[in-house]
């Protein structure tokens, strides 16, 4: 009589465990080191941040073969894997990821290394290749009119006024970000589209009467730059 025991170690066990070959590991970790290097490249090309961290980019080639690592060892015992899932599911990640492209890179060496680790070794390449282009091409996308911040600081509300209103007659949008009103005057931070002629808008609200000083700041939309 078959057990249901009998049943799941021939259809399962028996079709799970595959013989990790010395060429098959070679040939995999070399492709993951490839594709970590090419991910390595695209980060380094499309880096558009505040300040470049070339040690999160050297993770990403590490993250990609420890990954393709760590797959090919579940693939080859079935025991084994379920064993190193209760590991991995204690395992915590503190380091905040400040730019969402960061996050995006990183789940692209994780998902590198799994395919490549179970031996999808064309899913891999042309992924990584069709991903990889996109990026480049985002990344060279010109944007038409760049956000910046403008820090203006005004003796009076006169001039504060002036300045909304010289804001409304030479900007299609802008917004006010912040305010500070103190006994020395009013501080004002505005997110303004000024394509080309930022320096002629800062002159020109620097030229207004009771502004003391006018600041033009890129800013992509997180953070200063």
């Amino acid at each position: 009589m078959i057990t249901f025991q009998d049943l799941f170690k021939r259809s399962v066990l028996s079709n799970w465990s595959t013989d990790l070959t010395l060429g098959r590991i070679l040939l995999t970790m070399g492709l993951a080191l490839a594709l970590g290097l090419f991910l390595y490249f695209v980060y380094k090309k499309t880096f558009r941040g505040v300040m470049y961290s070339r040690s999160y980019n050297h993770s990403l080639i590490l993250i990609t073969m420890v990954t393709a690592l760590v797959i090919m060892a579940v693939t080859s015992n079935i025991v084994l894997s379920l064993g190193m899932v209760g590991a991995l599911s204690i395992v915590r990640f503190r380091t905040a990821v400040k730019d969402p492209m960061d996050l995006v890179f990183l789940f692209w060496a994780i998902a590198v290394g799994i395919v490549t680790g179970a031996g999808l070794y064309i899913l891999a390449i042309v992924g990584s290749l069709v991903i990889g282009l996109i990026v480049f091409v985002l990344s060279r996308t010109p944007v038409a009119d760049a956000p910046y911040l403008l820090v203006v600081n005004c003796a009076t509300e006169a001039s504060d006024s002036l300045v909304q209103s010289t804001l409304k007659g030479q900007r299609k949008r802008f917004a006010v970000k912040s305010r500070t009103i103190s006994p020395a005057g009013i501080e004002t931070t505005y997110e303004v589209r000024v394509g080309n002629g930022g320096s002629d808008i800062v002159r020109e609200i620097a030229a207004i009467e009771g502004v003391r000083n006018a600041v033009l700041v890129a800013y992509n939309g997180d953070y200063a730059a």
